[in-house]
């Protein structure tokens, strides 16, 4: 089996300022850390993914989590200069930085740029008030437009995700939020229907009674009505919940997507690598003791 000629990097950053009750990630909320060791340890396991898939073609780099944007932009400015040293860089390389509205700040989203970030995504998650309460984000409505309005003056692409059939939501409702929403699209948006996790705060209030989901017949026309708005503004359905204008597919997704391979470094990242002619699924399982990968 050759090697899929694109190859991609995961980075997972495991912290959080809160725990959304629907995230079954590898998430956790820390008031502090010690940053420098951090650091190190990513550069650490960086280092040995990279000599196992030495002098490949990198063509996208994902920062996800947790919430990436809680990261110091000098760690995130030393893992893109040493991507050099193991593989070749892709001229159109795409790299892209998860964040949410209340950790977008100008200052240090003109940081991450100059880090070499080239494009980024917002953890939106609604615009109204009451579903971001629900969903137990941090940020207001307002917030939400501000973070967007910051990221779509500072990059030329960016994305973000909205979360819809959530509980006593009318197809009325999310085709006005959605309408909305598209005005601050940038040729990409994530939307994706509310799931119950096993493992989740949601899964034990959902057991419990406290909310019901949509009928599976309204999420259906709630799906079918999100392809057919999208689709009228020029989106595609590239991926089940990824929808983009011709040119503005997320390079990582596609990976994903079409079973290339990608290399993962961080506590619970998920890779999938061709290694001696063999397809193998990658999983970052090992703790990270003081810092340091054992």
């Amino acid at each position: 089996m050759k090697s899929p000629k694109n190859f991609g990097l995961y980075i997972h950053w495991p912290f959080c300022e809160s725990k959304c009750p629907y995230c079954d990630f590898n998430s956790h909320v820390r008031k502090t850390i010690d940053e420098d060791i951090w650091e190190k340890a990513l550069l650490t396991e960086l280092d040995y993914v990279g000599h196992q898939t030495k002098d490949r073609l990198l063509t996208s780099v994902f920062f996800g989590g947790g919430t990436p944007s809680l990261m110091p932009a000098k760690t995130v400015q030393k893992l893109i200069e040493a991507l050099s040293m193991y593989w070749s860089l892709d001229p159109n390389l795409e790299i892209t930085l998860e964040g949410n509205p209340n950790s977008i700040e100008v200052q240090k989203y003109k940081d991450f740029k100059a880090a070499g970030i080239n494009r980024v995504s917002v953890g939106i998650q609604s615009l109204h008030q009451e579903s971001l309460t629900f969903l137990g984000r941090l940020h207001t409505a307002e917030e939400a437009k501000r973070a967007l309005d910051i990221t779509t003056t500072l990059f030329d692409r960016s994305s973000f995700d909205l979360i819809y059939a959530l509980p006593h939501q009318t197809l009325k409702q999310w085709e006005e939020e959605l309408t909305s929403a598209l005005e601050f699209a940038q040729g990409h948006l994530s939307l994706y229907q509310l799931i119950i996790e096993p493992g989740t705060a949601f899964y034990t209030q959902h057991q419990r009674g406290d909310f019901q989901l949509p009928s599976e017949d309204l999420s259906a026309d709630m799906y079918d009505f999100t392809r057919n708005i999208v689709a009228q503004q020029g989106y595609e359905d590239y991926e089940v919940s990824n929808y983009a204008k011709p040119g503005q597919e997320c390079r990582h997704n596609l990976l994903y997507w079409e079973y290339d391979d990608y290399g993962c470094i961080g506590p619970g990242a998920h890779g999938r690598m061709t290694l001696d002619h063999k397809k193998m699924a990658i999983k970052i399982i090992n703790c990270l003791k003081h810092g340091l990968k054992k």
